[in-house]
This record gives C-alpha cells, sequence and structure tokens, in this order.
C-alpha cells in the first residue's frame, strides 16, 4: 500500500479502505524508511558512475 502511494499510482478509494487497517504511525515510519533507500541507491549509483 505504501510503495503504491510512494509512486502515486494509486486509486483514492483504495487508499482509504486501506487507511481503515493501517495505523498512521506504519505509514509514517515506511514512507521514511522509501525515502532514505530512494536517497541511498541514488547516492551509491552516482558514485558508481563517477568512479567508473
Amino acid at each position: 500500500m505504501v510503495s503504491w502511494a510512494f509512486l502515486g499510482i494509486r486509486k483514492s478509494s483504495e487508499s482509504q479502505d486501506d487507511m481503515v487497517l493501517v495505523g498512521p504511525l506504519h505509514l509514517i515510519a515506511v514512507g521514511v524508511a522509501l525515502a532514505l533507500a530512494l536517497v541511498i541507491g541514488l547516492v551509491v549509483l552516482v558514485q558508481w558512475v563517477v568512479a567508473s
């Protein structure tokens, strides 16, 4: 659910149904973890390209 919302391809009706099942703390934690993973992945990719 969080990854679909993170990418922006989730229907709002399905998102509303899932919000009943998942707490806001879970969404924040997974969202921060995904954002951090994205940033770290981009940094590693740039370092790899520059080193080549």
